[in-house]
């Protein structure tokens, strides 16, 4: 019932003041992890005796510029496949409701980047940059040696994780509160459209990585 509250006055709020605190939160995080882990590794460090850091610096500029228009993609693609979900499920979930309803679910992710960053900082101060880059908090990865599995697979095996499948649950009551039907259909609205599309990126991914 809490979370259902929660949910409820998450996506009560307005569509803008919640679409800054992800980037803000983004931003911020990002800025952690440049300048306290990746600039603090020993690869960047190296390149920073050489004097070729500046091109690096460049690229993360970029990608702090760059953080509202991924968003933007990532909500309106992924809130058009829940949308034709519903649609042919004949719930009517209406295309700004899905939209709120994914880029709230995107806090999930950004907890997931604490923690991340958390547990490097605490308990990987010494790993290599590629340690860093392959570590995702409770995921397949963990579970593997990722020196001994090909490259393609890294994305992946991290981007299967507890905090994904909880985004899947979370889609799926958001659904069920916006629209007031039957929880089971909520379950297939979202299995048969994001969660069938994220799988089937991931085969694709793995299929054309060279």
């Amino acid at each position: 019932m809490q979370f259902k509250s929660f949910l409820q006055e998450l996506l009560e709020t307005r569509k803008l003041t919640l679409f800054l605190l992800i980037c803000l939160l983004s931003f911020a995080l990002l800025l952690v992890k440049k300048n306290y882990i990746e600039l603090a590794s020993a690869a960047f460090q190296i390149l920073d005796d050489r004097g070729e850091l500046g091109f690096f610096k460049i690229l993360s500029g970029l990608q702090f510029a760059t953080i509202p228009i991924i968003y933007l993609w990532k909500f309106t693609v992924i809130a058009f496949i829940v949308w034709v979900g519903s649609f042919m499920y004949g719930y009517k979930l209406t295309y700004s409701k899905s939209w709120h309803l994914i880029m709230a679910g995107e806090l999930i992710f950004i907890i997931a980047e604490l923690i991340k960053i958390l547990w490097i900082l605490v308990f990987m101060p010494q790993a290599e940059y590629a340690e860093t880059r392959a570590f995702y908090p409770l995921s397949l990865m963990n579970l593997v040696d990722y020196t001994k599995i090909a490259v393609q697979y890294h994305y992946p095996l991290k981007s299967l994780n507890v905090f994904e499948v909880a985004y899947w649950f979370f889609l799926v009551f958001g659904v069920h509160t916006l629209v007031g039907k039957r929880l089971k259909t909520s379950y297939a609205i979202v299995f048969s459209s994001y969660v069938l599309f994220f799988l089937l990126w991931l085969l694709v991914f793995i299929g054309v990585y060279k």
